[in-house]
């Protein structure tokens, strides 16, 4: 078993596709899935499943991830000891749901870049639900997750932005031009919201149920662009982060509904895994993550 494939291992798992793994690494496609092959075979169980055009880690391959990356992180706290070096090389993965992705992650990817340009930056979109499994299964060093303030005792988690939450419609929605709004004026409206199971989504149907409205019909969608898209077209009401609608409010696409929806407290959080050393990498993406995105003041967690 030899150190490069564990390192080409840990690439792919984070990746899910040899095609990029292999630009990861600079390699060229064969020799990442030879060198996947040889360590399957050495080891006798098959780390990963090809279902389709999807690749998966197995049971197997995710309890191998998480010893080898307890000894890949050894060994970078090893060599950070051995070069004092400010000239950062190495790989780092991150991991958010889509309107982070878009909306709040791409100022910090590009300062960091612009630091450190010697190290392999690998971005996955990954669903809110996903991310904490993300970091406990190690194929993720950093998340960023969009819910209500989270606790947990296996993960460090830093609250950075308070993301505000609002209705929004088509300028011509009836609703569109009322400077007050009653419970009642909902009735027969159809709301355009994530799918259930999502943090934010719980916590709006909550809000309603609080109202006494426990029968509201939805529209489910897995994207808030398409959320965003449909209220334009006068589908339904939106419900979604306004730093999504910026520049359609600004263009008079859509517009805010005065309504304020209680008890509705959302950060944009940032964690990993509180017993993962914290690579001279991961440290300084995690302060210029800060730098970037904590520049609202959020509630005490």
């Amino acid at each position: 078993m030899e150190l490069r494939q564990l390192n080409t291992f840990r690439t792919v798992a984070s990746t899910l596709n040899f095609s990029r793994a292999a630009e990861v690494l600079n390699y060229v496609p064969s020799n990442v899935t030879m060198q996947m092959k040889a360590l399957e075979d050495e080891l006798g169980v098959r780390l990963f499943d090809r279902l389709g055009k999807q690749l998966v880690l197995t049971t197997a391959g995710k309890r191998f991830l998480t010893h080898i990356q307890d000894v890949l992180d050894k060994l970078d706290e090893a060599r950070s000891v051995v070069y004092d070096n400010d000239d950062l090389t190495g790989t780092l993965t991150i991991s958010a749901n889509e309107v982070i992705c878009v909306y709040r992650l791409p100022a910090v990817f590009q300062r960091f870049r612009s630091q450190h340009p010697g190290v392999r930056l690998i971005f996955r979109s990954v669903p809110n639900l996903e991310l904490k499994q993300a970091l406990f299964e190690g194929t993720a060093d950093v998340v960023f997750m969009l819910d209500e303030p989270i606790r947990s005792s296996g993960l460090a988690v830093e609250p950075l932005v308070e993301e505000t939450f609002r209705l929004f419609a088509a300028p011509d929605h009836p609703l569109a031009n009322r400077n007050l709004l009653q419970l009642e004026d909902f009735h027969g409206e159809v709301f355009l919201t994530n799918e259930k199971g999502c943090p934010y989504r719980t916590m709006f149907d909550r809000s309603f149920e609080r109202e006494g409205i426990d029968s509201i019909t939805y529209l489910e969608f897995q994207s808030a662009e398409a959320i965003k898209q449909c209220a334009i077209s006068g589908i339904g009401i939106a419900f979604l982060p306004e730093i999504v609608t910026e520049a359609e409010v600004e263009r008079g696409e859509l517009v805010a509904l005065p309504w304020q929806i209680p008890d509705l407290y959302v950060y944009t959080q940032m964690s990993w895994h509180k017993d993962k050393w914290l690579s001279p990498i991961i440290d300084s993406f995690i302060g210029t993550a800060r730098e970037i995105l904590a520049n609202s003041p959020v509630h005490a967690v």
